[in-house]
C-alpha cells in the first residue's frame, strides 16, 4: 500500500466517523459518542494531511504545517475550556467566520497560482479551465458571505450591536440585485478572468453577507446560527474542490446539508419561510409602543412561590436564555428532584429556539442531570398547559409571548410559542420588566394568573428550595396523601 492509497483510506474512514458523529449528536443519549467520533475523524484527517504533505513538499514546510496545527489546536482547547455556556452561540458564530475566511483565502490563492504563475497554460483549450474559474468565483462568494454574516451574528449575539433588524429601504430588492450581479460576474469571470472581477465579487459578497444577517432580528438569531452553519459547510466544500481534497468536500457537504435541514426544521417550528431565511428577508422591527408596559403586573416572593409549588399537582418549567445567563440549571434540577419527591409531577417544556442556539436548553438540562424523559418539546407539551397547576418561566420571554398568537401586528406574529398562560398560575423569573431579545413586550406579564419573581434566577430558585424545606406537608406525608 502506497502512502497515497493509505491517505485515501484514512480520508474514507474519517468521512465515516464524521457521519457517525452527526448521527450520535442527534440524540442526547448518544451525544458523547458523537463528539468522540468527530474528534477521532478530525485527528485522523489531520494525520493523513501531514503524511501526504511529507511526500509532496519540503521538510520545512511540513514542520510549519505541524506547528500551525498545534497552535490552532492549543487556541481551540483554551477557548473551549474558558467559554461559558451562555457564550457558546457567539463562539460558534466566530468559528463559522473562520471557515468563510479560509474559503476566501483558498479561492484567491488558487486564482493567483493558476492565473498569475502560468499554471493555466496546462489547461488552455480544456473545459477544466472554465470549471476552475467557476469554482474559484463561487467559493469566494460563499466564503465571503459566510465571513461577514458570521461576524454580524457574533456582534448581535454578544450585544456589541443592537439585536433589532436593519431596515434599509428596499432591502429585499438589494439582496436580489446582489445575487443577479453575482450571476453576471460569474459568467463574465468564467469567460475572461481578471483581478478586477475577483475584487468585485469579494466586495459584493462581503456586503451581502453583512446585509443578510443585519436584516434579521434578534428573536430569529437561533435560525441564523444554523443557517450560517450551513453556509460554512458549503464554503468548506467549495474549498475542497479547489484543493482537490475529497474529505473536505464530503465534510463540507455533510455540514452544509445538515445545517440546511436544521434551519428548515427550525423555520417550521417558528412558522417562518425557509426561503426568507436564506435570503435574509424577514425581521420586523418592533414599534416603540410594543415595548411599553401594557398594564399592572403582580409580584411574587420565593416563599409564595414555594407554597404554590407545594400545593400543586403538576408543574411545567419552561427555561430560556435567562436560565443560562444565571447558570441556574443545577438549582432547577434540584428543585425538580425535591418536587418529585413530594409527589408533584414535574416536566420541562422546551421551545425549539429557546436560548440563542439550537438545543441550548437541552444541553444545559442534560448537564444538570435532569432526566431525559421529562424534557419535552413544544409540540409534545403544549396541549398539557390547561391541566397544569403551576408553570415556572425561568428566563424565557419571546418563546412564551401570547402576542405571537393574538397580535397580528407583532414582529413575532405567527411564531408558535409555549402556551403557558393557559395554566392555573404562571410565575415568571426575570430581572426586570424589560422586553426580550426580540425587543417585544410580553403581555403574559400583565395577565391575572401571572406573577413576577424578580431577581437572579439562580438565587431565586435557591430561595424557593430553602422555603420548601420549611413547609408542610413533608415529603413522606405528601406521598401518603398522593397514594390515598
Amino acid at each position: 500500500m502506497t502512502y497515497t492509497t493509505a491517505a485515501h483510506a484514512a480520508d474514507l474512514v474519517a468521512a465515516l466517523l464524521f457521519i457517525l458523529s452527526l448521527a450520535g449528536l442527534s440524540q442526547h443519549r448518544t451525544s458523547r459518542a458523537g463528539v468522540a467520533y468527530g474528534i477521532a475523524g478530525m485527528a485522523l484527517a489531520l494525520v493523513a494531511t501531514v503524511v501526504v504533505a511529507a511526500h509532496d513538499i519540503s521538510a520545512g514546510a511540513v514542520s510549519l504545517i505541524v506547528v500551525t496545527m498545534a497552535a490552532g489546536g492549543a487556541i481551540g482547547l483554551w477557548r473551549a475550556r474558558r467559554v461559558e455556556m451562555t457564550q457558546m452561540p457567539e463562539l460558534i458564530a466566530v468559528l463559522h467566520s473562520f471557515v468563510g475566511l479560509a474559503a476566501v483565502l483558498v479561492g484567491w490563492n488558487s486564482y493567483l497560482e493558476v492565473e498569475q504563475h502560468g499554471a493555466a497554460q496546462t489547461l488552455v483549450g480544456s473545459d477544466l479551465l472554465r470549471i476552475h474559474h467557476a469554482e474559484v468565483f463561487i467559493g469566494i462568494f460563499i466564503g465571503a458571505v459566510t465571513f461577514t454574516g458570521s461576524i454580524v451574528a457574533y456582534l448581535k449575539l454578544s450585544a456589541r450591536i443592537k439585536s433589532s433588524p436593519l431596515m434599509l429601504p428596499g432591502k429585499n430588492a438589494l439582496n436580489v440585485a446582489a445575487l443577479v450581479a453575482f450571476a453576471a460576474l460569474t459568467v463574465w469571470f468564467t469567460i475572461s478572468p481578471s483581478l478586477g472581477l475577483m475584487i468585485a465579487v469579494t466586495v459584493l459578497a462581503l456586503l451581502l453577507g453583512w446585509h443578510l444577517v443585519a436584516s434579521i432580528g434578534g428573536g430569529d438569531m437561533p435560525v441564523v446560527v444554523s443557517m450560517l452553519n450551513s453556509y460554512s459547510g458549503w464554503a468548506a466544500a467549495a474549498a475542497g474542490f479547489l484543493l482537490n481534497n475529497n474529505l473536505l468536500i464530503v465534510t463540507g457537504a455533510l455540514v452544509g446539508s445538515s445545517g440546511a435541514y436544521l434551519s428548515y426544521i427550525m423555520c417550521k417550528a417558528m412558522n417562518r419561510s425557509f426561503i426568507s431565511v436564506i435570503a435574509g428577508g424577514f425581521g420586523i422591527e418592533a414599534p416603540a409602543a410594543q415595548d411599553a408596559e401594557q398594564g399592572e403586573h403582580r409580584e411574587s416572593s420565593a416563599q409564595d412561590t414555594a407554597q404554590m409549588l407545594a400545593e400543586a399537582d403538576s408543574v411545567i418549567i419552561t427555561p430560556g436564555y435567562g436560565m443560562a445567563v444565571a447558570q441556574a440549571q443545577h438549582p432547577v434540577a434540584e428543585l425538580t428532584r425535591v418536587l418529585r419527591e413530594r409527589g408533584v409531577e414535574v416536566r420541562f417544556g422546551v421551545h425549539p429556539v429557546a436560548g440563542r442556539l439550537p438545543g441550548h436548553m437541552n444541553v444545559l438540562l442534560a448537564e444538570a442531570r435532569v432526566p431525559y424523559d421529562i424534557v419535552l418539546e413544544m409540540d409534545e407539551i403544549n396541549e398539557d398547559f390547561t391541566d397544569t397547576s403551576v408553570v415556572l418561566v425561568i428566563g424565557a420571554n419571546d418563546t412564551v409571548n401570547p402576542a405571537a398568537t393574538e397580535d397580528p401586528t407583532s414582529p413575532i406574529a405567527g411564531m408558535p410559542v409555549l402556551r403557558v398562560w393557559e395554566a392555573g398560575h404562571v410565575v415568571v423569573f426575570k430581572r426586570s420588566m424589560a422586553s426580550g431579545y426580540a425587543g417585544v413586550q410580553n403581555p403574559l406579564f400583565f395577565r391575572e394568573n401571572s406573577s413576577m419573581l424578580f431577581g437572579d434566577a439562580k438565587q431565586s430558585v435557591e430561595a424557593i428550595l430553602q422555603a420548601l424545606n420549611t413547609l408542610d406537608p413533608s415529603p413522606d406525608d405528601r406521598r401518603t396523601k398522593a397514594a390515598a
